[in-house]
């Protein structure tokens, strides 16, 4: 009688969790996670910030978390998540299938990276396959962040190349970061280089289609 009962109990569903600064896309992605018999949205962010606090509060087992938030974006959240919950799988949802994300993704401790336009189905599986220990890729991301290989920008040039995505003068840049014009100049110049642009703002455009900044 007894072991009848226990193989009649269905198993808790997983515990998800999602962050999306879009309150339609969110809503979405919630609704069509809850169809699923296994899986059960227990809480929803509309920032990063939010992500840590509330995946141990409810207890969370997989975070969806979108990546350009504002404040606190997705891979910060993971960052935090994986400090403060490292038993919760991450997996990344986006819309920007920009190759630099997968790697900033997984450095920072997510087992999965979705774009939005994912059938339901397939990410559906998606949170079964992270939450049973598997990893889980966008083949065709996959596929071309091999193709363009690792970001070759360091630390300094992107942060360099950020300032400068809003055309901000090189003078401004530098008190921005605490440097100095010319530390700024060589920067600037070497980002420059590596991203084929003929200019700063051409290299900060194609940085960031990449995902590298």
């Amino acid at each position: 009688m007894v072991n009848q009962m226990a193989g009649s109990m269905a198993a808790e569903p997983i515990r998800v969790l999602l962050a999306d600064d879009q309150a339609l896309v969110r809503g979405a992605l919630a609704a069509l996670l809850n169809l699923e018999e296994d899986i059960e949205v227990v809480a929803q962010a509309g920032d990063g910030a939010q992500v840590a606090q509330l995946a141990l509060e409810h207890r969370v087992q997989v975070a969806l978390l979108d990546i350009q938030m504002p404040g606190t974006n997705g891979l910060a959240a993971a960052t935090q998540l994986r400090q403060r919950l490292p038993d919760c799988k991450v997996l990344m949802v986006t819309t920007f299938d920009r190759p630099g994300y997968l790697r900033a993704a997984f450095d920072a401790g997510a087992s999965g990276f979705l774009v939005k336009d994912t059938p339901s189905a397939e990410l559906a599986a998606a949170v079964r396959s992270v939450h049973a220990g598997g990893r889980v890729l966008d083949p065709a991301l996959a596929a071309t962040s091999l193709l363009n290989g690792a970001n070759p920008l360091t630390e300094r040039e992107r942060e360099v190349l950020g300032c400068a995505q809003s055309g901000k003068p090189v003078a401004q840049i530098a008190a921005g970061l605490h440097l100095s014009v010319g530390t700024v100049r060589n920067h600037l110049s070497s980002a420059i280089g590596k991203t084929g642009a003929s200019n700063r703002i051409e290299a900060a455009h194609l940085a960031h289609d990449q995902g590298w900044i």
